[in-house]
């Protein structure tokens, strides 16, 4: 939510620029990047403690390696290098998987091409309320008629023809019909 107000209410970025950012793959390599950085910490403060401990575990102990501060040192290192581990691997997934843009794609050209409308068959009324719904990919039955000023029974008859020959189809809505493209 705070990143959507922040890209709302910031008008020197276009939308354009802040989705290209939010890929997965520029993600990704941010999320890679502060996990390289947190295995620094990690190392860092690894050391520091093993430090401490040697400094206070030697006067009671008199051995590093027999204080059991040692032991949960090096189980809390591998546990947190552990979980940035998991960190660095959805990180590689998000810089290797397909954006939405290449899925998109995919699927356009998965689809059936639509077929060709072979109009050589049609008369010039049919050609022009074909036409009309072309543009308009969907239009209302009242709106060709009020267009192309056919009656009524004249545009129902056309659209029946068209409807026969598999150009067109009705979808009922309310007191009307709408003209979609098939």
């Amino acid at each position: 939510m705070a990143v959507r107000r922040y890209c709302y209410n910031a008008k020197f970025l276009k939308p354009s620029i802040f989705t290209f950012f939010m890929e997965n793959k520029y993600v990704g390599y941010l999320v890679l990047g502060i996990s390289v950085l947190i295995i620094i910490i990690i190392f860092m403060f690894n050391s520091a403690l093993k430090e401490i401990v040697k400094s206070s575990c030697t006067e009671a102990h008199g051995d590093v390696y027999s204080c059991p501060m040692y032991q949960t040192i090096n189980q809390q290192t591998y546990l947190s290098l552990g979980i940035v581990g998991l960190l660095a691997l959805i990180s590689l997934v998000l810089i290797f998987s397909k954006t939405q843009k290449e899925i998109v794609i995919k699927k356009i050209k998965e689809r059936v091409k639509r077929k060709s409308f072979d109009t050589s068959q049609l008369n010039q009324e049919e050609k022009k309320v074909l036409s009309l719904i072309q543009e308009n990919k969907a239009i209302f039955q009242a709106d060709l008629i009020e267009k192309t000023g056919f009656g009524k029974a004249k545009m129902s008859r056309i659209i029946d023809r068209l409807e026969g020959k598999g150009f067109v189809e009705r979808k009922r809505r309310g007191m009307t019909n709408v003209v979609v493209l098939k």
